[in-house]
């Protein structure tokens, strides 16, 4: 299928995992939409599509009043983002409905947007992300009871039971165990998943990939750790750098990276970072390049265990044909960041 027939069935299905990644305007009536827009949908011939907002308005284009697409979908509420800045300068911080309420929060929506947006409440959010902090509290030296106290906690048994129904220890035997932050980061071809330790980005994989559960569970098993939902040094410089990227003002990326693998798979995904923004490779040529040109089907299935999207781009290989292959993305998404990548690869 073509792109544009795909962004026509995500249209009609209202697809909310396509938000952000193109503009339908529709030619009998001169107005865009996102692709979520409840409003009656048009025949096929009637509609192009666009990248940007920007290019449909250049068009002639209005936007609709129904979908409202000049306003960011997906973007973090101002209020989420006041009571999460809140809550990571004092973990201890217990946001209760009274406390919400004085904030002008209604509970039930901030409950609803959590759910949605990160797959668990505000209460579970908060609890999680105590028991993060005390977690790394305690992995840098600090007394288990004081941890315990200075997290929010009123006993240290109840401490105790919280933290060991997370990490399935206690909290004496923490030091031995790691945890794996996670992030959700927005981008303009839906979220994406980010997971990191101190040692740098582990994972970036698109929230609707296939594999993704798998790809977390093996992860933790391989670095003997939990995945919690938690900041971590490396998504600020993360999420600056991918914004660029989409911007078209970044061609490489500095964010340091974790990646645990075989020595055949760290060389096959060194080949990957060595492909030129705006360029494509073969799997055949990957191959040689790797000197094992017998082994191109080793070196497909080395790059599909490349769990760091964009970064370490694998999008930038294609089939010795031409044609497109397999994407853990969506052929789609490889589509549009090679034809990205082609556009703003200039001098």
């Amino acid at each position: 299928m073509q792109t544009d027939d795909i962004f026509y069935e995500a249209l009609v299905a209202k697809d909310s995992s396509y938000e952000g990644t193109f503009i339908a305007a529709v030619k009998t009536t001169g107005i865009f939409c996102r692709p979520t827009c409840t409003a009656r949908k048009p025949r096929r011939e009637n509609v192009e599509f666009f990248r940007d907002t920007k290019t449909a308005i250049l068009k002639g284009y209005r936007p609709c009043k129904v979908c409202r697409p000049l306003e960011q979908a997906g973007e973090t509420p101002s209020y989420v983002r006041e009571l999460l800045a809140d809550l990571g300068n004092d973990p201890s911080v217990k946001f209760k409905d009274f406390d919400l309420r004085k904030r002008g929060i209604e509970p039930a929506t901030l409950r609803r947007w959590f759910l949605k947006n990160h797959g668990i409440t505000f209460q579970a959010y908060q609890r999680m992300f105590r028991i993060n902090s005390a977690f790394k509290k305690i992995q840098d030296g600090e007394k288990i009871t004081d941890t315990a106290y200075l997290s929010g906690f009123e006993s240290l048994s109840g401490f105790g039971d919280s933290f060991k129904s997370v990490f399935g220890i206690s909290p004496k035997k923490s030091r031995q165990q790691q945890v794996i932050d996670l992030a959700r980061i927005e981008t303009p071809l839906g979220t994406m998943i980010a997971c990191a330790t101190t040692e740098g980005l582990c994972l970036l994989e698109f929230s609707d990939r296939k594999m993704l559960e798998t790809e977390l569970k093996t992860l933790s098993t391989r670095l003997n750790a939990t995945i919690l939902q938690g900041d971590n040094p490396h998504f600020i410089l993360l999420r600056k750098e991918l914004a660029e990227y989409f911007d078209g003002q970044r061609k490489q990326f500095t964010v340091q990276l974790f990646t645990p693998g075989t020595a055949f798979q760290q060389k096959a995904w060194k080949a990957l970072g060595e492909i030129p923004y705006g360029h494509t490779r073969s799997y055949r040529q990957q191959a040689a390049l790797l000197h094992s040109p017998e082994s191109v089907r080793a070196v497909a299935q080395a790059n599909g265990m490349n769990t760091i999207s964009i970064l370490v781009p694998c999008h930038r290989v294609i089939g010795s044909d031409g044609n497109l292959t397999g994407y853990g993305g969506g052929l789609w998404r490889k589509k549009w960041l090679l034809d990205f990548e082609k556009e703003n690869n200039i001098g």
